[in-house]
């Protein structure tokens, strides 16, 4: 069994993360980036096993994942705090059928996953889903110019195979949403390692 299969298991995830320093970078991210209200209606594309909702006050949450180990562990930990379902992101057609429904959808640590055409078609669900004035919240690992050796190692040996350059992402982010604001941050993890944080605005248009 390799790495990224075991990473697959929960428990093995949540201790990793734990050993990386995850819990510092995920409330850095929500406090300064994603900035949640009590009574917010949040979706969360590629929710893993729920951990955010550590994070979040008390909001009207739906999350959503490929993997059902991830949404099976999400629904035994926080059933009572929000929905869960296992789905693609191809296939989330049903976050559809309210649209223009909720405050913040999240994208932690999935861009990287997604192919170009996947991609897009998470930003375009996402700006469907979103209120007027609401945001999209991405958050994922970055290749930049001067970057350490040992940042760009393990960027390279992530389980997502499609970690991209800050051009990367902001271009497919601007495929649907006019108001792209990308932040480059290399300090929220305990290795080297860089993240890009994008705050996609849905405009009045």
């Amino acid at each position: 069994m390799n790495l990224k299969s075991i990473l697959e298991q929960p428990f093995v995830y949540k201790l990793f993360s734990a050993l990386v320093g995850a819990q510092y970078s995920i409330s850095t991210f929500v406090n300064q980036y994603v900035r949640p209200a009590a009574g917010d209606r949040i979706l969360d594309i590629g929710c893993g096993p729920g951990k955010i909702l550590d994070h979040l006050p008390q909001v009207d949450y739906f999350g959503f994942d490929f993997s059902p180990s991830y949404i099976g562990s999400a629904n035994r930990r926080y059933g009572h705090r929000g929905q869960f379902f296992c789905q693609r992101v191809s296939e989330a057609q049903v976050f559809l059928e309210q649209p223009e429904s909720f405050d913040i959808v999240l994208a932690i640590g999935v861009l990287h996953h997604l192919d170009d055409a996947e991609a897009l078609q998470l930003f375009e669900i996402a700006w469907r889903a979103l209120k007027k004035g609401g945001r999209l919240v991405t958050y994922d690992g970055c290749y930049v110019r001067g970057q350490s050796r040992a940042a760009t190692y393990l960027l390279s040996r992530d389980r997502g195979q499609f970690v991209r350059d800050e051009q990367g992402y902001t271009s497919l982010a601007r495929s649907s949403f006019d108001e792209v604001r990308a932040s480059v941050r290399h300090d929220l993890l305990r290795i080297p390692y860089t993240h890009i944080i994008m705050e996609c605005v849905k405009g009045a248009s």
